[in-house]
């Protein structure tokens, strides 16, 4: 008798091990699976990150191209830039105080609006050599105006990619201010190496150049106040 329960103890015993292995492999089992599952959630999400790097690559790259619409866009605000500054001085009579600031303001508040409109790096340059194109062809302007234009574009553009680019919030505002600022320092430099030789003549530029800057510094501000409103108008995204 008491060898039969003793067998029997023995038999119990023997079944409890062997339920403990069993539930044992099992976890093991589910702890593999556990393991290998989240092995390949992480490696699909590292495909997945660096298929999204590739993608914003790609549109940055697409983004910081011109298109048609962004080439028609400078080449009207170019036209219409010269052609307003050209009324200005027709309807001034001549060369003024307010003809002076009024150009300057009237160019700087479209140069705020077009590269509002056209956020691109080299879109300010390109403004440029369209202009000067205009001013030599059309009104008979001189050559020297090229490298004082030029320099300061192109001195302006480093700035504001250096700073963060063109797309910050004030990018742009940041690219005229300092355009129409070393333009107008470059032309008279210009000025006083063409007129060396009779110091006179810079003395009497100088102040013609301070008033146009003054029109120069109220065409940021107005620039700005007509984004704003372009931007309720859906023009400007």
């Amino acid at each position: 008798m008491e060898h039969k329960i003793s067998h029997e103890q023995s038999e119990k015993r023997e079944q409890h091990e062997l339920g403990e292995q069993h539930e044992l492999g099992e976890q093991h089992e589910l702890g593999e699976q556990r393991r290998l599952g989240e092995q390949h959630k992480m490696s699909e999400q590292g495909e997945e990150s660096e298929q999204n790097k590739q993608k914003n690559s790609l549109l940055s790259t697409k983004s910081s191209r011109w298109t048609v619409q962004d080439l028609v866009v400078i080449g009207v605000f170019s036209a219409a830039t010269k052609i307003s500054t050209m009324l200005v001085t027709i309807m001034g009579g001549g060369p003024n105080p307010i003809g002076f600031i009024a150009k300057n303001l009237i160019f700087t508040t479209m140069l705020v609006v077009m590269l509002y409109r056209v956020r691109k790096p080299g879109t300010l340059i390109l403004f440029i050599c369209i202009n000067l194109l205009i001013s030599m062809l059309l009104l008979g302007a001189s050559v020297t105006l090229i490298p004082s234009a030029l320099m300061a574009g192109i001195l302006a553009e480093l700035a504001v990619s250096s700073s963060g680019g063109i797309h910050k919030k004030w990018g742009p505002v940041l690219a005229v201010g300092l355009y129409d600022f070393l333009s107008k320092i470059f032309s008279l430099g210009m000025t006083g190496l063409m007129t060396r030789e009779n110091p006179a003549m810079l003395l009497v530029i100088i102040p013609i150049v301070f008033i146009g800057y003054i029109g120069s510094i109220g065409g940021l501000f107005t620039g700005v106040k007509a984004v704003r409103e372009l931007e309720h108008a859906g023009f400007i995204r």
